[in-house]
């Protein structure tokens, strides 16, 4: 979102990028925050309705939080090295509706993209809006595996 809030479209897609979740990864961000039979051994996930080692959902979300910091990085640079000035993304004040739709087992590879949903004007900050988003990753067989309702403040252009 290197785009200034009024030229933002409803409807703009942003392409976060892909992942493919790997055994030692997911068992390796397990043990560190997310310690559950499943996402720790494949003897132990089989015991569970799961049936294999799945990624835990926090992890899912890691590599959206990951790979939307790493698109608007290079987007920023992009646009500097055109010698415009981006936007500024401000804080977000919260997000709505996460979903874990579908396990995400090893090897799967996730896209996850950003859709804008909407926007509203700030009364309480002008030089701000907010933008609406539905954020979104899918699988190689393109299911809906994630997804959340997100809004960040972001700079509008100087009056």
């Amino acid at each position: 979102m290197t785009d200034f809030f009024e030229d933002i479209g409803i409807g703009d897609t942003l392409e976060l990028g892909e992942h493919t979740f790997t055994k030692d990864e997911i068992i390796r961000f397990a043990e560190k925050y997310d310690p559950q039979p499943f996402h720790l051994s494949e003897e132990e996930a089989a015991k569970t309705h799961f049936r294999h080692l799945c990624a835990s959902g926090w992890h899912t979300a890691s590599i959206f939080m990951k790979l939307w910091v790493t698109a608007h990085q290079k987007q920023n640079e992009e646009v500097s090295r055109q010698g415009r000035t981006p936007a500024r993304l401000g804080p977000s004040p919260g997000f709505e509706d996460l979903k874990w739709l579908k396990p995400v087992y090893v090897a799967d590879t996730l896209r996850y993209k950003r859709v804008v949903t909407g926007k509203t004007e700030s009364r309480s900050r002008p030089d701000w809006g907010l933008v609406h988003s539905d954020m979104l990753a899918h699988n190689q067989k393109d299911e809906l595996v994630f997804s959340f309702k997100g809004t960040v403040f972001v700079e509008r252009r100087m009056r």
